[in-house]
Formats: structure tokens, sequence, C-alpha cells
């Protein structure tokens, strides 16, 4: 796994193999039924609730450009749940609905000016635009499908009209015809670079190179990542979340670059953000494994799935099955 190596090793958060590298299947019974609660939950809250349940107030107060409404937010990350569901154990429902979701996210990525879909009214993210991305990168490895050239043509478009003239990383929001509506991100870039690495390795290689180098911040061996860089004063996105003011530490874009250092096998940035969170995060460590006192249940989630990532993105990267 990517993150072996680290001195302290955030492997310390998986109480028992993962599913893929379980070979005799000890726990993988119990892996597959927990995602199979939490999938169906997800789809059964939808159908119920509809789809700006899962959205911010704000989602209520316009209208969507493309039609019929949808969010790439919910269609992204439920299409990559399943698709990860599937490379551990197929799941011929699973299949289906991934399929229908990936052709309805292509056919509107590529119908869209930016080629890219909105997650909020008239609001396209780069976090959900590149996990939809990977998301139909799974389905490619699962069923025999082929969007190379979308992933070409989004790259590309990227490249020249989402990325920030002085840093050349990619904003985190722009309007569906691509006016730049929030800059560059830490609790989004990282993410967005490990999507990538499924998708363009060589752009996702480049993006986390920029972001760590306008983004990283070390004080004696500790560790950390910044919302923005240093010469930003635009204003904060709403999910931004707190950054300490003075040293311009993000809790979010912290947590986020264990991710994109894992997706690397950055190790040694690895090491410094454990430091960090072993000093100011109070982690706990009883019967049922490691979380932060600090944190809360969406941290933990990031920090297991960086440790546990792996397999994964290895079998997909590597190409068809």
């Amino acid at each position: 796994m990517p993150a072996q190596g680290c001195r302290h090793g955030i492997r310390r958060t998986e109480p028992h193999p993962a599913p893929l590298l379980d070979p005799e299947r000890t726990c993988r019974e119990a892996y597959l039924a927990t995602m199979d609660r939490i999938i169906d939950d997800t789809l059964a809250t939808q159908r119920s609730r509809g789809m700006r349940y899962f959205l911010m107030g704000y989602a209520r107060e316009g209208r969507f450009v493309q039609q019929p409404e949808r969010s790439q937010f919910e269609d992204g990350e439920i299409a990559l749940m399943l698709g990860m569901r599937r490379i551990v154990e197929d799941k011929p429902a699973y299949g289906v609905l991934q399929r229908e979701l990936v052709q309805v996210m292509v056919a509107r990525m590529t119908s869209s000016p930016t080629l890219s879909c909105e997650s909020y009214p008239n609001e396209c993210w780069t976090f959900c635009n590149a996990c939809a991305l990977a998301a139909i990168a799974t389905s490619d490895y699962l069923d025999g499908t082929d969007h190379r050239e979308l992933y070409r043509r989004w790259a590309d478009f990227a490249r020249t009209h989402l990325t920030d003239a002085r840093t050349g990383l990619l904003i985190s929001a722009y309007t569906i015809d691509g006016k730049p509506i929030y800059g560059p991100e830490g609790s989004s870039i990282w993410f967005v670079c490990h999507c990538l690495d499924i998708v363009d390795p060589a752009f996702a290689a480049d993006q986390y190179a920029r972001a760590k180098r306008v983004l990283k911040g070390s004080v004696g061996g500790f560790d950390y990542a910044r919302e923005y860089p240093k010469y930003w004063h635009g204003s904060n996105a709403i999910d931004s979340g707190v950054v300490l003011p003075g040293v311009d530490v993000s809790a979010g874009s912290t947590g986020m670059a264990f991710l994109a250092a894992s997706t690397f096998k950055d190790t040694d940035f690895l090491d410094g953000l454990a430091s960090t969170m072993d000093f100011g995060g109070f982690p706990i460590s009883d019967g049922k494994g490691l979380r932060y006192a600090a944190g809360n249940q969406v941290s933990d989630a990031v920090f297991l799935y960086a440790s546990t990532m792996g397999p994964v993105w290895t079998r997909v990267r590597a190409g068809s099955r």
C-alpha cells in the first residue's frame, strides 16, 4: 500500500487486511456488507428525500443550467462507490446502476461547454468532476469501455481554461461556461490529484507537485497544508472549513493532503503530516482502532481511505482486468 514506509504509518487506522489484500476472505465479507449498507442507504435516502437532501442549503436558491437537473457531486460519488465495491467483488445490480450513471455523466459532460457538470446551480466543482472522471475510469476497467478521449479533452480544456495563471493549479469552482468562482484550494486540489491519477497520471503528478510547492508548510518537522496560496486574497469557499490565522493551517487541506501524499507514495510528506496529527490531533487508540479527538467522522474516513486505497487505484491504472 502507498502508505507503507511512513515512520508513523497511517496504516494504524486499518485493524484488518484491506478487502483486496485478503485472499482468505477473513474480513472480506464483513467489509462487503459494510459497503453495501452504506451504498444502499445512500441510494434509498436519495430516492426518498430527493437530490437536494445531500446538498447544502443554497442549492435551493438557484436553478441548474443543465436540464434535467442533476448534481455531479452525487452522481460522481455514488458511481465511484459502486465502482470501488465492484472491484473488490462485482455485484450485478451495482454494475447496472454504475453503467447508467456513467452514461448520464458522459452525455452531460460532453454536451457542456466546459466538459464539466454542475454540482450546485451554475457551479461546477473541480473536486466533483474529477471524482466523476475517476468513477468513469473504474467503469472502463470493469466493463471494458473506453473514455480516454473524454479524459484527454477534459485535461486539455482544464490546462487551458481552468488553471490559476500564477500557480498553474486548477481552480476549485467555475460556472458552466467557464467563469472562475473560486481559485485553487487545498481542500479540493489534493483530492483532484488523487482522482486524476487514474485518468491522466502525468497531469495528476504535475498538479501534485505544484500543490505541494505552493501549499505545503512545515515547522520543525511538523508538516501541514494551506488552503490557499500565500498570495491569495479572494473570498473563502463555503466548504473550506477552519483556517488558522497567521500560520494559515487548514484542517481540510491538511487532511486531504494525506490522501494525495499516499497516492503518490510521498512517504516524507506523509511522515511530516503524521507527526502533526500525532501532536495536534489528539489521537485515541482503543480496541476499535485509531481516531483523532480533534477530528470527526469525515477526517477519520479520509485517513482510513488514504491508508487503504492503493490496491484499487493500482488495478485501475494498470488497465482492463
